[in-house]
């Protein structure tokens, strides 16, 4: 467990803030150009799956966060 304060909570917020806007204005860019006259259902799955998409990294990505390791630490057993 983290005692200390570290950079990187809230290098990480901003890093994850920043991504998250360019991500969107991207998507907002163009994928009505490459879907706009597509049937609304499946325009509807598609922006679905787009809004969906960013969690994808971010267990790894709060995990570096806490950690300063890309995976989670491996699970102590207890002695019994």
């Amino acid at each position: 467990m983290r005692e200390t304060p570290t950079w990187r909570i809230p290098f990480g917020i901003l890093a994850l803030f920043l991504a998250l806007m360019a991500y969107g204005v991207v998507i907002a860019v163009y994928a009505p150009e490459l879907i706009g006259g597509w049937p609304t259902l499946a325009q509807t799955i598609v922006y679905v799956v787009l809004g969906l998409v960013w969690l994808l990294p971010l267990r790894r990505f709060l995990i570096w966060m806490e950690t300063g390791r890309w995976s989670a630490p491996q699970a102590k057993e207890k002695a019994d």
